[in-house]
């Protein structure tokens, strides 16, 4: 009988412990070591905060590869442009606005050669009725002067192309730095 309790205590103890992508370890710190580590990090060009917030957006980004496009979808059944980004964004609690033409006017606009990963590019493609931006890209990796970006598109879904095919270079508007 006492063998029996122990495996259901055991069971129930098991089922109780998950573990959470947003669980954040937080621990306390005097004010002077706290005020410190803000000093440093403003003097930083590139902080290993933001690199690894970057890198965890990105990755999180990629598990959608070859998700079909859906207009407005923004889960493994089908994904737009900006679904992609909003959702990637918002698992890590950084908050956009849901429309591509919306999210362009959130960050500082940068120059495409200062371009980082975790970057937004924006672009109006041929299919913008307003001559609005239209699409919106996250930039996933930078290699030999070449911006890759992951995107949806209508005809392939979930994709990573280059700012350098034609298409995509001719669309381009700007770059957004939200992080």
């Amino acid at each position: 009988m006492k063998k029996y309790i122990l495996y259901i205590f055991l069971l129930v103890g098991l089922a109780n412990c998950k573990s959470s992508k947003r669980t954040k370890v937080v621990t306390k710190k005097s004010r002077v070591e706290t005020q410190d580590a803000k000093v440093a990090s403003r003097t930083k060009s590139n902080t290993t905060e933001l690199t690894s917030t970057s890198t965890q957006i990105v990755d999180y980004s990629k598990q959608f590869l070859g998700t079909r496009y859906k207009w407005g979808g923004t889960t493994k059944r089908g994904m737009d442009c900006s679904g992609l980004v909003h959702e990637s964004f918002k698992a890590h609690q950084i908050y956009l606005p849901r429309i591509s033409r919306d999210m362009a006017k959130k960050g500082n606009k940068i120059k495409l050669k200062q371009t980082l990963k975790g970057d937004l590019l924006f672009f109006k493609t041929g299919k913008s009725r307003r001559n609005a931006i239209n699409h919106v890209g996250l930039v996933v990796e930078i290699k030999n002067n070449n911006i890759y970006f992951i995107h949806a598109t209508t005809s392939k879904g979930v994709i990573i192309s280059s700012i350098n095919d034609a298409y995509w270079k001719s669309a381009f508007v700007e770059v957004r730095r939200v992080l």
